[in-house]
């Protein structure tokens, strides 16, 4: 079982914490990161662009010239894939870029996340994250207690409004719950702040 100091928000360390050896301690599997993270990616797409084919565009509906005698390239209409104003050829329209994984590829590629973590040494568990008021600077001084200098996801276990307002106007810090918790996020960012009951809650979730 793999074993992580257990820290306050004054960067003191106040214990030690075991953790799930099959949840934090599993065999990270980099294939099925790629297809969790890639399929999150996906799904996020709004898949709004659009583009006028040359049927759509408006006008062009009188031939340009006669077909011969000229001496210049035959052309059938201004609306044409060629002429400025024309319309796209191929042209991207809405669609829904959204499609499943199966449970057991999401699993294990959240064991896989967060036993990453863990063999990086780049998880932080705190005892408890309580604060009084929303305050960015006590924020600001909690994360150079615990060493955090870059990106970090810090997740709890219920909803702390104090701790979410202080942490917005950080630049890369993330705040978020363990039901909303996923495999992006926690490969997105170097550190992984996460509180001692937010910890069972996902060892009792994954396990």
């Amino acid at each position: 079982m793999p074993k992580v100091a257990l820290v306050n928000i004054s960067g003191q360390q106040v214990g030690e914490m075991e953790l799930s050896d099959s949840v934090f301690g599993a065999e990270i599997n980099q294939s099925v990161l790629h297809d969790v993270v890639k399929n999150y990616l996906a799904n996020q797409r709004q898949g709004t662009q659009s583009a006028k084919t040359r049927a759509e565009v408006r006008g062009g509906g009188r031939k340009p010239w006669k077909q011969k005698g000229t001496g210049r390239a035959r052309q059938g209409s201004i609306r044409s894939p060629q002429w400025v104003g024309g319309g796209v050829v191929f042209a991207p329209k809405p669609r829904d870029y959204r499609y499943e994984l199966p449970k057991k590829v999401k699993r294990l590629a959240m064991k896989s996340a967060l036993s990453s973590k863990v063999q990086s040494e780049n998880i932080i568990v705190v005892d408890a994250l309580d604060m009084n008021a929303p305050k960015t600077k006590d924020m600001a001084s909690i994360l150079k207690n615990l060493n955090v200098e870059k990106k970090a996801l810090i997740v709890m276990n219920e909803k702390n409004d104090n701790v979410v307002k202080s942490a917005n106007n950080l630049p890369g810090i993330t705040t978020t719950l363990v039901t909303t918790l996923n495999v992006y996020d926690i490969l997105n960012h170097e550190k992984f702040i996460i509180t001692k009951d937010a910890v069972h809650k996902v060892e009792e979730v994954y396990a």
